[in-house]
């Protein structure tokens, strides 16, 4: 899945580019700007949000909802500024403002994701996942095998040092 919103995010920013172009020398003043300006924006949001998936950082579930969301959205609102300036039709009736919408509610989304984390003890970011889905027991039991390995190979440092 992440592969997949990777390639969505490059289709994104190479229609961006494209966008751009058109809008300095094919159809200047038709708001094909704006619509690049979103595509190349949320490319870069699409592959910052899989690395946040791939870190741990957020939830999973709620943070492909996001991606999806940023990638449609992102597709509504330019698709249909660019549909109107090539060919004077809409995509549908209020294309553009429901993808402004779902990009406004997948970035709220993104604040919902990351909110629970700022009180965490534990600011590891593989266990943000662990943390929401076994309510701490797992992070707390990870928790004292990491201290009791990190006073394990602290034993072995000293005890290699005081042989010497």
């Amino acid at each position: 899945m992440t592969l997949t919103l990777i390639v969505l995010a490059g289709v994104m920013g190479a229609s961006g580019i494209v966008l751009a172009a058109a809008a300095a020398h094919a159809a200047p003043g038709a708001g094909l700007d704006s619509a690049a300006y979103m595509l190349l924006l949320h490319a870069t949001a699409v592959l910052s949000g899989v690395a946040l998936l791939q870190l741990g950082l957020l939830l999973r579930p709620l943070m492909f909802v996001i991606l999806a969301a940023w990638v449609l959205g992102s597709a509504l609102f330019s698709g249909d500024i660019a549909l109107r300036a090539f060919t004077g039709h809409r995509l549908f009736a209020l294309a553009a403002p429901t993808g402004g919408i779902i990009l406004i509610v997948a970035w709220l989304g993104l604040v919902a994701a990351a909110v629970p984390w700022f009180g965490a003890k534990s600011k590891s970011p593989m266990l943000a996942h662990e943390l929401w889905r076994h309510g701490g027991s797992r992070l707390r039991d990870r928790k004292m095998l990491l201290y009791r390995e990190a006073g394990e190979i602290i034993r072995r440092l000293c005890y290699a040092n005081s042989t010497n």
